[in-house]
């Protein structure tokens, strides 16, 4: 359950991937289309992310903030928040999409490596949804999260768990039988293990603080956090150092 694309790094970048959701960018906002699911998962995501720190006022990057979904529900909760991703035309839909609401994000067609080699002030709070699992090397954004997570600040990440289930669910079931995703969206061998995000984690500098599951039904199209993480979760990390 996922398809919100990303902002990778310009070395890192699938082209492919890049182009899949590309393509899809004008439909994004329609609560119906090829994005459904992620429109019944954004309130459960932002609940995450608001119980484990305070964004109000707070300095917040949206790494892949594909058509803008999260980017604008973390503007309503009073962030200050920058979006970027690589796929333009998802910035573009995210920039209209704003100026309907009259939103202020400062959306940007950029990388998160190009935004960390800019060395600007780092922010409170980085958020980075359903993309690890579609970049070639997802332990070289931990390094670039590492820079540009302020010490003391918070990471928030949700990608797919690779096993059995979650090949059955997440692939077979959400693409081709139930039809709730595209056909190819994912590819099983990117999924990561929940002890393989902790780790590269750790080895940038982050303290794991909290993980948790989130069940999808998809007759009811009802979204929920849960302690079981074997398919898609959510995961929270605290940057190392003390806080600024």
């Amino acid at each position: 359950m996922s398809g919100e694309r990303h902002g990778m790094p310009h070395d890192d970048a699938d082209a492919a991937e890049l182009a899949k959701f590309d393509a899809l960018a004008h439909r994004f906002w329609d609560p119906a289309g090829e994005f459904r699911p992620l429109h019944r998962l954004n309130p459960v995501r932002l609940r995450f992310v608001r119980e484990r720190t305070s964004l109000a006022g707070a300095r917040v990057l949206d790494v892949g903030c594909g058509g803008g979904l999260l980017a604008e529900a973390l503007a309503d909760a009073g962030a200050q928040v920058t979006a970027i991703d690589l796929a333009p035309s998802m910035i573009e839909v995210a920039r209209l999409h704003a100026l309907e609401r009259g939103l202020d994000i400062d959306y940007r067609a950029e990388s998160a490596a190009a935004l960390a080699a800019a060395r600007g002030e780092p922010f409170a709070v980085v958020t980075c949804m359903e993309m690890l699992e579609h970049v070639p090397d997802p332990r070289a954004f931990f390094t670039t999260f590492a820079r540009l997570v302020r010490p003391g600040g918070d990471l928030f990440v949700s990608t797919i768990n690779r096993n059995a289930k979650s090949f059955a669910r997440a692939i077979v079931a959400a693409e081709y039988v139930l039809r709730l995703l595209p056909r190819g969206t994912h590819e099983y061998e990117r999924f990561l293990r929940p002890s393989e995000l902790v780790r590269m984690a750790r080895d940038a500098g982050f303290t794991a603080c909290d993980l948790a599951g989130i069940d999808y039904d998809p007759f009811s199209e009802a979204c929920a956090l849960t302690a079981d993480p074997s398919v898609n979760y959510l995961a929270h990390f605290r940057r190392d150092g003390a806080a600024a």
